[in-house]
């Protein structure tokens, strides 16, 4: 059976659906009309999503690391999360929270965390939808919850989380924050409201207003995707207000990628190019301002 084909447009589609419109059935109209059929669209819908089944680069049983789920507390109450370290390491590390992206602490940001720590770092996940009685299975049901949010107390429960990685006997002291598209717009409000926040990597994230610029210390790495429109509109005047400020920081816009790029999960929209990359300069960005 020939591969169906996947055209910009569809992409654009499955963007405003997951992050705009949360609208499953106008989401399938619109692929409906842009495939010829519904059976088009039915086939093509699941290589747009992220598929959990595909796998871990680095799986959980991985020797070289140890660690698992724990509770700690966050900024009204207990926050889950997912933390590990190298295994058998001595001495202090450094500590890096990744914050997942609009489906949950999900086994694909696990799996990023795992691959996170082999560069060195103690690395906790947390769930922010712990608030919420934690991340459901079905990733729809996970989008609708983190839409629920209330913004200003899930950024406390992220400052929280520095907080408890900062102070971690384990822990050097210094914290940096990953995010991933919902997650790199929160990385990016956690480096306005945390001031012993080292460095701070957004990839494709929802920029902070400009007045809130100024409060931000953290050393900032910041990806984009070249055909990010929706994102990328706010980097203009993010930029302006970085340079203004006198802010660290460095901005990469990924030509010819799509939003969420460094997913491998999902088929249609990873670019492996860009993905290695940009984890290349992570990994380069969070070693310089975390040792």
């Amino acid at each position: 059976m020939r591969k169906p084909t996947i055209t910009q447009a569809m992409i654009d589609a499955y963007d405003e659906y997951t992050h705009l419109t949360l609208d499953r059935r106008r989401f399938m109209e619109t692929l409906t009309r842009l495939t010829g059929s519904a059976a088009a669209a039915a086939a093509i819908a699941p290589l747009l999503a992220a598929d959990p089944a595909r796998a871990a680069m680095v799986t959980a049983d991985d020797g070289r690391i140890e660690g698992g789920d724990i509770t700690y507390p966050g900024a009204d109450g207990d926050m889950k999360g997912y933390l590990v370290r190298p295994a058998g390491k001595e001495g202090k590390l450094p500590a890096v929270m990744v914050i997942h992206e609009n489906r949950g602490l999900n086994e694909h940001i696990r799996d990023v965390a795992r691959r996170l720590t082999l560069e060195g770092f103690t690395v906790l996940a947390p769930d922010f939808l712990s608030p919420s009685g934690g991340t459901p299975t079905d990733e729809e049901k996970a989008r609708e919850m983190i839409s629920a949010l209330d913004p200003a107390k899930t950024t406390a429960n992220a400052v929280a989380t520095v907080a408890y990685l900062k102070s971690d006997p384990d822990s050097t002291g210094k914290v940096g924050a990953v995010g991933f598209c919902w997650g790199g717009g929160l990385a990016n409000r956690t480096a306005v409201d945390a001031p012993d926040l080292a460095a701070c990597v957004a990839y494709y994230g929802m920029q902070p207003g400009a007045a809130d610029v100024a409060k931000i210390r953290a050393a900032l790495l910041l990806h984009y995707a070249g055909l990010d429109q929706r994102t990328n509109a706010g980097i203009p005047a993010f930029r302006e207000a970085l340079e203004k400020n006198g802010k660290d920081f460095q901005i990469y816009v990924y030509e010819g990628a799509n939003h969420a790029f460094n997913n491998d999960t999902s088929a249609a929209r990873y670019d492996k190019k860009a993905a290695d990359l940009a984890w290349g300069r992570t990994v380069a960005f969070l070693k310089k301002y975390l040792s």
